[in-house]
C-alpha cells in the first residue's frame, strides 16, 4: 500500500478537484437550458456548450486553486524561516 504522503496528497487533491469542475461544467449544460456563453476571465468566450462550460469550469478551478498552490510552493521552498535561523 502506497502512503499519500503531503505534496502527493494535495496534487491528487487538487486533479480530483479540477476534474469534477469540469464535470460539473459538462452536466450544467446538458441539464440546463438557455445558458449564455461564459467568458474566462471575463475576456475569452466559450461556446455555450457541454465541452465549452467543460473547459471553463476546469481551467477556472485550476487557475483559483493553481495560483494559490503554486504560491505556498514558493514560500515554502524559498522564503527564509527566521525563527528557525536563531
Amino acid at each position: 500500500m502506497t502512503r499519500l504522503e503531503g505534496p502527493r496528497f494535495v496534487l491528487i487533491l487538487y486533479v480530483l478537484l479540477v476534474a469534477i469542475s469540469g464535470l460539473a461544467g459538462f452536466l450544467t449544460a446538458t441539464f440546463v437550458s438557455g445558458l449564455r456563453s461564459p467568458k474566462f476571465l471575463f475576456l475569452i468566450p466559450f461556446p455555450p456548450t457541454q465541452l465549452g462550460f467543460a473547459a471553463y469550469g476546469t481551467l477556472t478551478v485550476a487557475l483559483v486553486l493553481g495560483v494559490p498552490l503554486l504560491l505556498v510552493v514558493y514560500v515554502s521552498r524559498y522564503v527564509d524561516d527566521a525563527a528557525a535561523q536563531n
